[in-house]
């Protein structure tokens, strides 16, 4: 939740050039910060007569928004140039080379009118634009285009623009800093569940580790009468429908790994987790985690099963671009001889909202017939309901020494799937081509997912500023060599 918390914060400039009406500048400086306002995006600039026009048009003002703009790169999250006429771009490129924030930039430009282009009122935006992206190329700035090359400061489309330019903000933010929880040891077999943590180090993000056995000490100290915990058993009574055939003392062992695994992630700062769900959790404590991985991301701190730190940042990242509870799933299972058509499953650690309607809190199934159903406590089930969805999923490279991604849209369906557990029946355009990119590639058959249309702003991200290469399966080839093959 640590990402959620704190509020956008965008700084911005407004390009103009001496020789052009300064009324415009002024105006789309106003109209810029209304929609700020109108977002809820908090934003620095200097104050209009700061500058003439309240504009950068030149070295010297270039200068003096650099220096302010500097002054405050620990509250910027990302920069918004405005061009409402040709622009200097010279002093814009060395106005953000000089701020060196390091942060996302939105580059707009403004309509001009058809019978407004005399001498005293032309814009010249739409020109202005390339002049301004020529010397980002030249200085190395990288910048996120506006939907269309030019359009209106005050439209509804430059406001839907900065609503995906802000999640783009914040998912770059969240990845750069981000701390995942390791709780556990990687389950023996998997060895799909390896990854570099040096790699992820690189990228800023920082895994914390603890062996389960703590985790377990502190659920075991617990009492029943504690508030903590009685407040915990309210909130999982509330969160789904519990067949009355499972014992109380179960689901009072659920409530306190619950909480112990809350403090831990509170205490380390953790923005998303990872656990050992399976078999140590049921052998030495008697619950599955599934329900606290479930409930955690609810309230948008996700937590992958099986150790699957890669798979706790893919979910991440997509709760960043969408603010919406991601699950972790398998792509499991062929659907008859549908070709586009798969089921995507996992034992029960969906989040409510992912589900999308009323669910069930039980035993897990496959462990249970093998170890004992009272030992399986916590497992999340219910078929998730139809609609679009984005799939996405990290994983780190050693043979290249790169963290690799792949990212695409589907839609889960109505689509009937008499199977246990936690169920999405899944349509992806042309799946054939993904399944075979995931198995020449070495990705791991974990994927995390997110009710929605968000591809978009996670490639932007990952590409444009994290500089990690992906493959976006709606395109025939990748937009960035993705050095897999």
């Amino acid at each position: 939740m640590r990402a959620f918390k704190k509020p956008i914060t965008l700084g911005l400039i407004v390009g103009s050039r001496l020789f052009f009406n300064g009324a415009p500048a002024l105006a789309a400086r106003e109209q810029a910060i209304a929609q700020f306002d109108n977002l809820g995006v908090a934003v620095k600039t200097l104050p209009a007569e700061a500058t003439e026009n309240g504009a950068v048009q030149s070295r010297k003002d270039a200068a003096l928004y650099g220096d302010f703009l500097r002054a405050h790169r620990d509250e910027i999250d990302g920069l918004v140039i405005s061009l409402p006429n040709f622009g200097d771009e010279v002093a814009i490129a060395e106005c953000v080379t000089r701020a060196a924030l390091n942060v996302p930039v939105l580059l707009q430009a403004s309509n001009d009118e058809v019978d407004q282009v005399d001498v005293h009122r032309r814009r010249d935006a739409f020109c202005g634009k390339i002049s301004v992206t020529n010397n980002f190329y030249q200085y190395g700035i990288r910048f996120t285009d506006t939907s269309s090359h030019t359009l209106d400061v005050d439209g509804a489309a430059f406001r839907d623009d900065l609503r995906r330019f802000s999640a783009i903000c914040r998912t770059v933010r969240g990845l750069k800093n981000a701390r995942i929880g390791a709780i556990g040891a990687r389950t023996p077999p998997f060895h799909t569940m390896r990854y570099s943590e040096k790699l992820l180090q690189a990228a800023g993000i920082t895994v914390v580790t603890v062996d389960l056995s703590e985790i377990i000490a502190t659920a075991a100290a617990l009492s029943e009468d504690e508030p903590q915990v009685r407040a915990k058993l309210d909130e999982i009574f509330a969160y789904g429908s519990i067949p009355k055939t499972i014992k109380r003392e179960n689901i009072v062992k659920q409530a306190r790994f619950s909480i112990a695994v809350d403090r831990w992630i509170e205490e380390n700062e953790c923005d998303a987790s990872s656990i050992q769900c399976w078999r140590s959790i049921q052998d030495n404590f008697g619950c599955a985690a599934c329900l606290s991985m479930s409930m955690m991301g609810e309230k948008l701190t996700p937590s992958a099963c099986e150790v699957d730190v890669m798979g706790a940042v893919s979910m991440y990242a997509l709760a960043l671009a969408s603010g919406a509870p991601p699950a972790i799933l398998d792509w499991n299972n062929n659907y008859g001889y549908e070709a586009d058509k798969c089921v995507c499953t996992h034992c029960g650690n969906f989040p409510k909202s992912f589900i999308g309607e009323a669910l069930e809190i039980s035993n897990l199934d496959v462990l249970g017939e093998v170890i004992g159903r009272e030992k399986c406590f916590g497992a999340v089930k219910g078929k998730v309901k139809a609609g679009p969805m984005t799939f996405f999923r990290l994983s780190t490279d050693d043979r290249h020494g790169a963290i690799k991604a792949y990212i695409g849209e589907g839609a889960f369906t109505d689509d009937p799937f008499p199977m246990d557990g936690g169920i999405a029946v899944t349509s992806v355009p042309n799946l054939r081509a993904l399944l075979s990119f995931i198995s020449r590639n070495g990705f791991e058959h974990h994927v995390a997912m997110v009710r929605g249309r968000h591809a978009a702003i996670v490639e932007e991200a990952v590409v444009n500023y994290l500089d990690w290469p992906l493959y976006r399966h709606e395109r025939p080839e990748p937009a960035t060599p993705i050095l897999l093959r």
